[in-house]
């Protein structure tokens, strides 16, 4: 392995605590998550009933004429494909926060049982990896904890723009920028055989 691909990361120790930051609008963003799942729920809803009028609709007036329009008219309306939405730009994870215009990944990890010179946090290419070792012996009994993390990172993550911090209560919290997403036409080749 090449030493020009792997790159440590300093860590940042912070005077924060993460449960005060991130726990203190608990409520509100558990509200709002409810009214997220609540308007999901009424679209899906809005649309079954919907297709189903559309069903009864469709079969009922075609009945009149002849039993096999119905029924095709019925198989019609049942394998319409509902409307196609753009559910890949509804998805959101709680690992990529936006930040005005850009996003930002942002990946947190529990080393509280670890002391901050016991913590690494490095990448190795395309990965990053966050390792702590915590060694105690003494006469009477030894202990050995080790933690290890591993989460490969989007393409065209820059390795330098990664930081991370150290809360007081013990939360390592990993960010890096993402690149930006360019939404044109690609145009591909058709190959002729």
């Amino acid at each position: 392995m090449a030493d020009a691909n792997k790159r440590n990361i300093p860590i940042k120790l912070g005077d924060f605590s993460i449960i005060d930051t991130e726990f203190s609008s608990i409520r509100e963003r558990f509200d709002a998550e409810m009214r997220k799942m609540e308007e999901e729920m009424n679209k899906f809803r809005h649309e079954l009933m919907s297709r189903e009028a559309n069903f009864f609709e469709t079969s009922s007036s075609t009945k009149k004429t002849t039993t096999k329009t119905s029924s095709s008219s019925a198989q019609n309306s049942l394998s319409r494909p509902a409307p196609r939405q753009n559910y890949i730009s509804d998805i959101s994870s709680p690992l990529i926060q936006e930040d005005g215009d850009s996003k930002m990944l942002k990946l947190r990890f529990d080393v509280s049982q670890y002391a901050p010179e016991e913590i690494v946090v490095k990448t190795v290419d395309q990965k990053l990896m966050v390792h702590a070792k915590h060694e105690e012996k003494s006469d009477t009994k030894s202990v050995y904890r080790e933690y290890n993390r591993e989460f490969l990172l989007p393409k065209g993550v820059n390795p330098e723009s990664i930081r991370s911090s150290l809360s007081k209560d013990g939360v390592l919290t990993v960010e890096a920028p993402l690149p930006a997403i360019t939404a044109g036409e690609t145009m591909i080749p058709i190959a002729h055989k």
